[in-house]
């Protein structure tokens, strides 16, 4: 399911010359956003804000075996990781991306914590709800080179 709506929605950027909300030409791929998120609804509601906002998403991958699959073969720009999955903690996937040097921004509904794993302690922390505007800018800072 998730592949053919790629195809889609991969289709129609080809097809379409102008990047939305924009009017700009698309001359330049758009950054590519992992999206790990086990509720559905929060999901595509953050696929739909991300690719409004300019980016192209991949997922949402709604458990840890999809997400870390999907790694085994293809690496996004920046990911957006929800801590608490219906398998587990998303940990795994945080290592992994970050083993490869891949930024991530941690959106969960629990708040920061200091004494958060490793992993997740220089991550941008952001808690449930957001805004559109503060989620497309906090994933565009953290893949800005440090």
């Amino acid at each position: 399911m998730i592949r053919l709506k790629t195809f889609f929605i991969d289709l129609v950027r080809a097809t379409c010359p102008v990047l939305p909300m924009t009017g700009q030409k698309n001359s330049m791929p758009l950054p590519r956003c992992m999206i790990v998120e086990d509720q559905a609804l929060i999901g595509m509601s953050l696929e739909a804000s991300l690719e409004e906002s300019g980016f192209a998403v991949e997922g949402p991958f709604m458990s840890i075996a999809q997400a870390l699959n999907w790694l085994e073969s293809d690496a996004p720009d920046i990911a957006l990781l929800d801590i608490m999955l219906k398998d587990g903690t998303s940990l795994e996937i945080a290592r992994a991306l970050k083993g490869r040097g891949i930024p991530f921004v941690v959106y969960s509904g629990l708040p920061p914590n200091e004494a958060a794993p490793a992993e997740l302690r220089d991550a941008p922390w952001l808690e449930k709800p957001v805004s559109r505007e503060t989620l497309a800018d906090t994933l565009r800072t953290a893949m800005m080179p440090s």
